[in-house]
């Protein structure tokens, strides 16, 4: 029986091949939109937003595109204007980014301190939470973190209710949340899989986000610049506009208005796709392989070299793709990847790692070289904010089931602000586009003459 079954599903497998063909050429004769994207590479305008925008080029009058340094807006503040006021005074950030994306506006003194609270006081789980994340199986979080946002609709006394101010509540709810709740199901795997001890910290009071979340995760194995560089990271992914895949997602799950849990989770399952928030582990993966194979991290043209290979699919995964390169967007900077790599630095040297930071910043420059050089595409590349990112992640001690998880427990401000967006903006419509079919007409034959 079993044997029957695998191969009914071979079969219906093999004929998927054969109705799945679509001529590329058929796009641009009827002008459809592949992955909603124009043909230079521009993203096709579906909505408007307050929120956050995306800057990495200018349209001249003639209509080419010049690049430009890149710029990130939050609320209409410039990201590193943010950045650089949270790095001078040497404290933690996150909070008041979030604090700006879902309310509009900057805190002030005692509106960000009771935020803060407010966000710590929201941060613990229930028990049955907490004994539902002991007792998940699975080894990937990001699946665990869907599973535990849905179980949390179920303690709601109010899921469904789209009312501004539930929608408030449960964004500050879920906001808090994200860190524990990842937190609690690593050391879950941790215990499961090696054998180590389960360690179940309470967040602390008077801690940033940040902090607890070290502290749940490590307890107290980091430094006061492993902390204010994972609050940079948190904020420098809080939010990228509504066009990118997990928030369009959460944008078009919310305009049928369905609950929150479910919405948020829809974005935790697109933010888990390799191609989406799992960039910065493939990422890892090829900065580890370059530094087993190339023999002299100070010699530019052995990198040069291998880097062309790359590019060329002779080495590596022969994807002829180097991760954390180019963007979608950006053309000359990311500025997330410029503001993310000035603390890199400060921590690599902290960690004594300069070594590793010195070579990341030659494949930095060399792979950009390498994609002009083979495949010469007239659009400006840059670094992107994956490409810096797990190297952080790993200089604070933070292990690589996390990196993507770390995505979420960031974006889930960006996602909450563009859902209370969605919902609460006047003339709203659910989000319908339409898809255009090519298949042949065909007349119906009967089972016994078929």
């Amino acid at each position: 029986m079993t044997d029957k079954k695998e191969y009914l599903i071979y079969k219906l497998s093999d004929n998927i091949k054969n109705c799945i063909k679509i001529d590329a050429e058929l796009f641009r004769k009827l002008d459809v939109k592949r992955g909603l994207r124009n043909e230079d590479g521009t993203g096709v305008l579906v909505g408007l937003t307050n929120i956050g925008n995306v800057v990495g080029y200018e349209r001249k009058d003639s209509g080419e595109l010049k690049p430009i340094d890149g710029k990130l807006y939050f609320r209409g503040y410039e990201i590193s204007d943010l950045v650089h006021a949270v790095l001078k005074e040497q404290r933690f950030g996150f909070e008041e980014i979030a604090y700006l994306l879902l309310s509009g506006r900057l805190p002030d003194a005692e509106e960000l301190e009771q935020f803060r609270r407010l966000l710590v006081d929201n941060m613990p789980l229930m028990s049955k939470t907490m004994l539902n994340i002991v007792e998940l199986e699975g080894s990937d979080i990001m699946n665990i973190l869907a599973r535990s946002v849905l179980e949390l609709y179920t303690y709601d006394d109010n899921p469904d209710d789209i009312s501004r101010d539930n929608l408030m509540r449960q964004s500050i709810e879920l906001i808090s949340k994200f860190p524990t709740i990842i937190a609690y199901a690593y050391n879950m795997l941790r215990h499961k899989a090696l054998g180590r001890s389960l360690h179940i910290r309470h967040p602390k009071e008077g801690f940033s986000l940040a902090e607890n979340f070290l502290y749940m995760l490590l307890g107290t194995h980091y430094t006061p610049l492993d902390a204010r560089t994972l609050d940079l990271l948190l904020i420098l992914q809080a939010e990228h506009g509504g066009g990118n895949n997990s928030t369009f997602t959460v944008r078009v799950t919310s305009s049928t208005c369905t609950d929150t849990y479910s919405s948020i989770a829809a974005g935790i399952g697109s933010l888990k796709g390799p191609k989406h928030g799992g960039a910065n582990i493939r990422v890892h993966h090829m900065i580890e392989h370059l530094k087993q194979n190339i023999r002299h991290w100070d010699d530019e043209e052995e990198i040069s070299h291998y880097l062309h290979r790359i590019v060329k699919k002779e080495a590596y995964d022969c994807t002829g793709l180097i991760y954390g390169i180019g963007h979608a967007v950006y053309t000359l900077s990311d500025p997330r990847a410029v503001l993310l790599k000035e603390m890199a630095r400060k921590l690599a040297e902290e960690k004594g790692r300069m070594e590793e930071f010195e070579f990341m910043e030659r494949i930095e420059r060399l792979a950009v070289e390498a994609v002009y050089d083979i495949k010469g595409t007239a659009k400006k590349l840059c670094a992107n904010v994956d490409f810096y990112s797990g190297f952080v992640y790993d200089l604070i001690g933070l292990p690589i089931e996390i990196y993507t998880p770390l995505f979420a427990m960031a974006r889930i401000v960006g996602w909450c602000a563009h859902r209370n967006e969605e919902l609460c903006f006047t003339g709203r419509r659910i989000i319908r586009p339409a898809y255009r079919c090519v298949a042949d007409l065909r007349e119906y034959t009967p089972v016994d003459k078929r």
